[in-house]
């Protein structure tokens, strides 16, 4: 079978590239055996490499706003009332943790996100 590990962005780039002719391979087959250890490779290798900087909370929270079609009246369940929603979505006032839990089980941000610091 002959499989390395990826090391360098050049082994990476070659076996995403080796990856894209195996999509087609059925499983049990050699193709097939070889595309699930490549992806396996793969998948190690951006873990290690690739760093996905988490977005801005606020940002995330207008984000999710624009998906849903809310408006900022439509947080004061999750945030208080409407002149702390708009401090929030100003960055005026940081999320309190209640805050965070709040818009995490409405809005399905996730946790991590909303606990970072806004920038």
């Amino acid at each position: 079978m002959n499989i390395r590990p990826i090391k360098t962005k050049k082994d990476y780039k070659a076996t995403l590239r080796e990856i894209e002719g195996l999509m087609l391979a059925k499983k049990g087959t050699l193709e097939g055996d070889r595309l699930d250890v490549l992806v396996t490779l793969v998948e190690a290798y951006e873990r290690k490499t690739l760093v996905v900087e988490l977005p801005d909370p606020v940002a995330a929270i207008h984000f999710r706003m624009e998906q849903m079609g809310l408006v900022a009246k439509d947080l004061q369940p999750m945030i208080g009332q409407l002149n702390r929603v708009y401090e929030v979505l100003n960055k005026k006032r940081p999320l309190t943790l209640r805050m965070i839990w709040n818009l995490h089980r409405g809005l399905g941000i996730p946790a991590e996100i909303l606990i970072k610091p806004s920038s």
